[in-house]
């Protein structure tokens, strides 16, 4: 048996509602299951991201491993598919899974991220090099980028003449351009789909392994562009935001192999979409007032940085 963390029981209410508090009040009880059922025993506190809990344990040939619970949401359903497809290629290996219950058996690694080393050119280099990594061809069954294109396209439409915003026409045209261009068709490739400094761990088998992933079927540049999204304010704060932008662009695309022109594009889509997202629902870390409005400029300018 575990406490439940009290932040995350409260977040997890917070952000689900009634079926949120019913599973964190099943989730002892939960982790006791498998713990059982997998032969585990505990072996370290309880750590939690957004949406489970991550309990450090031993198996039962004394291995070091960790139990993964998370919220059931579509968006985890095909996480351990995806670590099945790779098989500890640039990401964690999966030991088990229990689908029903949204629970992975998970190789152990640091809670060091690359998001805590400070070089640029580091963190896109490593980033870029697991991408080109877990560019596999996709098992099937996996949810496609491409089956979302005509609702990212509505939904950008949508934004534009619902919320006040700053963006150019020239920005939300190349936004529109980059979903009918190179989201309506792509390649049968697994992409993360969560590609961020944060979900890069430190690891002993190898320097760095991947967590965290949606397990989609898609373009590996979409992956780019998610983790030149998550860099905008490093970039921003640069003494030429924009130099510091195509650099960074530059260097992953090298690393990944991947055409740096298709990786820019689909990062100011990312970035479109966050502005958007922001005027309408706030940010995890800005709700609302003169944080909210300082973090969706920030955007706003690194989209029109992005936009050729």
């Amino acid at each position: 048996m575990i406490d439940v963390p009290e932040t995350f029981a409260r977040a997890t209410v917070a952000r689900e509602g009634g079926p949120g508090a019913a599973w964190i009040a099943r989730l002892p009880k939960i982790v006791g299951t498998l713990f059982d059922r997998w032969g585990c025993a505990r072996d370290g506190a309880v750590l939690h991201g957004g949406v489970g809990v991550v309990v450090p344990v031993r198996t039962r040939a004394g291995a070091a491993a960790v139990l993964k619970v998370s919220f059931p949401h579509p968006g985890n359903v095909h996480e351990p598919d995806a670590f099945a497809a790779w098989d500890g290629r640039g990401a964690v290996r999966l030991y088990e899974r229990d689908d029903d219950r949204f629970a992975l058996l998970l190789e152990r690694v640091r809670t060091a991220t690359l998001a805590e080393v400070g070089d640029d050119d580091e963190v896109v280099t490593v980033a870029g090099r697991i991408s080109r990594r877990l560019a596999v061809p996709a098992p099937p069954g996996l949810p496609r980028l491409q089956d979302q294109a005509a609702a990212w396209e509505g939904q950008l439409h949508l934004d534009h003449a619902e919320l006040a915003h700053g963006l150019s026409s020239r920005a939300l045209a190349a936004a529109v351009a980059t979903v009918r261009e190179l989201a309506a068709s792509q390649p049968d490739v697994l992409v993360h789909g969560d590609l961020h400094p944060r979900n890069i761990l430190r690891a002993d088998r190898e320097p760095w392994l991947a967590v965290d992933p949606k397990g989609q079927v898609g373009d590996p540049a979409y992956d780019g562009g998610t983790l030149l999204k998550s860099r905008a304010l490093a970039l921003l704060e640069a003494a030429d935001p924009r130099r510091a932008a195509l650099r960074s662009l530059a260097v992953f695309a090298e690393a990944a192999e991947l055409d740096r022109v298709r990786v820019r594009r689909w990062a100011q889509l990312h970035v479109v979409q966050a502005v958007f997202w922001g005027r309408r629902h706030g940010f995890g870390v800005a709700r609302g007032g003169p944080d909210l409005h300082r973090l969706t400029a920030f955007a706003e300018h690194f989209a029109e940085l992005l936009t050729d």
